[in-house]
């Protein structure tokens, strides 16, 4: 399939990556925008794990208010300066974060921030289920294991499904973003208020 200027620019503006880069996306995919997109998100990612490392001194603090004024959040999100924090690209992803935050109520930021109690309550409760189901004891580990990983996608903002597109993660969504701005972007800690819900969540500060 011949790749036309047409295709180039619709695929530059629903991912902002540059001409060449757009091209040689869609002909690894044949002339496919979507799979040209995915194309492009795996190479951002594997770009921005190399800038996971930099440190992050600048960013905002944003705010989501749902609705009704019954639940809201505010989140820290940092980058590494002051120009890449005040884009059009970084405040979308942090209006998108808290409202991943509102809507999914995490209570970690990355799986690492796990704390071994929350751990270990978690598999207490997950070990007699599958005995109970009559599991075979041999393989009861291992559908722990799976469980918990089902259990950090819950609870790790980092772990779960974005909520405007559940194919990808909000690791890989920042990752994309990271990619695309050209800084490393971490998420620093949030705060969930809702009315009469008793006691808000802070997640903890991430993990170094």
């Amino acid at each position: 399939m011949e790749i036309n200027a047409q295709l180039v620019k619709q695929l530059r503006e629903r991912t902002g990556a540059g001409m060449m880069e757009c091209k040689a996306a869609l002909v690894e995919s044949q002339g496919d925008v979507g799979g040209a997109e995915v194309v492009l998100r795996k190479k951002g990612i594997a770009s921005a794990s190399k800038k996971s490392s930099r440190t992050t001194k600048q960013g905002v603090i944003g705010t989501y208010i749902h609705p009704g004024a019954q639940l809201g959040v505010l989140i820290e999100i940092n980058c590494e300066s002051d120009f890449v924090a005040r884009t059009d690209d970084f405040q979308e992803l942090v209006h998108d974060l808290a409202m991943q935050v509102a809507a999914a109520d995490p209570q970690f930021i990355r799986k690492e921030d796990v704390t071994q109690a929350a751990i270990d309550k978690e598999k207490d409760i997950q070990r007699p289920r599958a005995l109970a189901e009559g599991k075979p004891e041999k393989m009861v580990d291992k559908i722990v294991e799976g469980r918990m990983n089902k259990f950090y996608e819950e609870v790790c903002l980092y772990e779960q499904p974005f909520i405007k597109e559940n194919t990808t993660t909000v690791a890989d969504l920042i990752k994309t973003k990271i990619a695309k701005l050209g800084e490393n972007i971490s998420v620093s800690r949030f705060v969930r208020f809702k009315v009469g819900g008793g006691e808000s969540v802070e997640a903890p500060p991430a993990a170094e």
